[in-house]
């Protein structure tokens, strides 16, 4: 009513605009998915806690019941399988499950992954031979270096400078894997793509204690992992659904989807879960996926605005490197420093807590602010070497201007001597002292 400013209103109401596509207004970012990233990184921080504060884990680590929810460190990892499948899915989604260059795609994966990763695996080298290595593992060699380096220390056995490295070279493979099953979505659909999927790793499951080269693969390269992956997929089409599916309760699906993994953890024990990890990943995959369609759409909204807070988006600015560097770091303070000072137990596991969240989480923000977050600003060597020069320069001291009336020319210097003006005849001040005090 202000806006007409007293004039009267039109005889007839201006046409509405064009209704606009769905996927072009929708917005690009999904609120809170960094918040998960970084509280599943510290899982697996705790998790690795757990193992040394109740060592014999799974059948004789003696843990008491409060801590049990700890004893499922794949379960991070599996969250960080869907994550990925989704937030690889986000862009093809809106484009017809079409990647626009599987070059480029290509390069921003090597781009992202590989400098933290190839950073990691010195320091872990480095951690291992001259700090402390893990009791009972073989130590990384030679081969080691080329295995880890090359990504394939899933095909190829060699002592490993990080436990935690495995997954890294699963989820490259699920990169080269992921514009085959993007042909699938195109051609079939999302949902059959699942599926095709899932019927292929579960005979692969049935099949692998019976068949030789099927365990081999079961064993070697976890396959239930696709799986995951593949549901991150069809959860990132709930970008481009229409609102009669977005609106659905999906965060009660994702509670409902749980609760027989839970239960089957419960009843069967940690000694079955850990011998079983293969059927317990497949079961958590459809919560996980209902999950992050249930934070896509911003509900539960006070769940999304925890994980959308600062504090958690600063954590998982740095997941990635927490994932990488936290095990040598765990391994050097609880044998190096804790074990034999604090007995094992419920004591131990809060002391390393105190002691180990803070200094790894420290860590992987320099180490992030060092090795992966200028490959995510910098999308090539070019730009990151001009960001890099332009930094430099901005640190490098500026000197100071010459007054007005002095000169440039050094004091000692008879030029400076026979050039300075003299107090009873001024002289006009130079056109670069003019620019300099500007």
């Amino acid at each position: 009513m202000t806006d007409n400013c007293g004039r009267p209103p039109p005889a007839t109401a201006p046409a509405a605009p064009a209704a606009r596509p769905m996927a072009i207004t929708r917005r690009r970012r999904v609120d809170g998915l960094e918040g998960i990233r970084g509280l599943a990184a510290l899982y697996v921080v705790l998790y690795h806690i757990f193992l040394r504060a109740w060592p014999g884990y799974p059948g004789a680590s003696h843990a008491p019941f409060w801590a049990v929810w700890l004893s499922y460190g794949r379960g991070a990892v599996a969250i960080f399988i869907v994550l990925s499948g989704f937030s690889l899915g986000l862009g093809p989604a809106r484009s017809g499950w079409r990647l626009k260059s599987i070059a480029t795609y290509a390069h921003r994966r090597a781009w992202r992954i590989l400098p933290p990763y190839w950073a990691a695996l010195g320091f872990s080298l480095v951690m291992t031979w001259y700090v402390l290595a893990q009791p009972g593992w073989a130590l990384p060699n030679g081969k080691s270096v080329v295995v880890y380096g090359l990504l394939v220390q899933d095909v190829f056995a060699a002592g490993s400078p990080n436990r935690a490295f495995w997954s890294i070279a699963i989820e490259a493979q699920l990169y080269v894997l992921l514009p085959f099953l993007l042909l699938l979505a195109r051609r079939v659909s999302a949902l059959s793509m699942v599926g095709l999927v899932a019927a292929i790793v579960v005979t692969i499951g049935v099949l692998g204690p019976h068949v030789a080269l099927m365990n081999t693969a079961l064993v070697k390269f976890t396959p239930d992992l696709a799986v995951l992956f593949a549901v991150g997929l069809l959860a990132a089409g709930i970008v481009t659904a229409g609102e009669r599916t977005r609106s659905r309760p999906w965060a009660w699906y994702a509670l409902a989807a749980a609760v027989p993994a839970i239960v089957l953890t419960v009843v069967k024990g940690s000694v079955w879960s850990y011998f079983n990890l293969f059927w317990l990943d497949l079961a958590w995959a459809p919560a996980i996926g209902c999950f992050l369609a249930a934070v896509a759409t911003s509900r539960p909204r006070f769940v999304v605005w925890f994980l959308d807070t600062r504090m958690t988006r600063i954590l998982g600015s740095c997941s990635y490197s927490l994932y990488l560097t936290h095990a040598p770091i765990v391994i050097a303070v609880s044998y190096g420093l804790v074990l034999g000072r604090v007995a094992a137990g419920t004591l131990m596991f809060f002391v390393l807590a105190a002691i180990l969240l803070p200094v790894t989480v420290c860590f992987a923000r320099l180490f992030a602010a060092v090795f992966e977050l200028p490959f995510q600003r910098h999308r090539g060597w070019t730009p990151l070497r001009q960001a890099m020069s332009a930094r430099l320069r901005r640190l490098r001291p500026v000197s100071p201007a010459p007054a007005p009336g002095n000169s440039a020319t050094p004091s000692g210097s008879c030029s400076g001597m026979l050039r300075r003006p003299q107090p009873d005849r001024p002289t006009a001040e130079p056109a670069a002292w003019k620019v300099d005090a500007r």
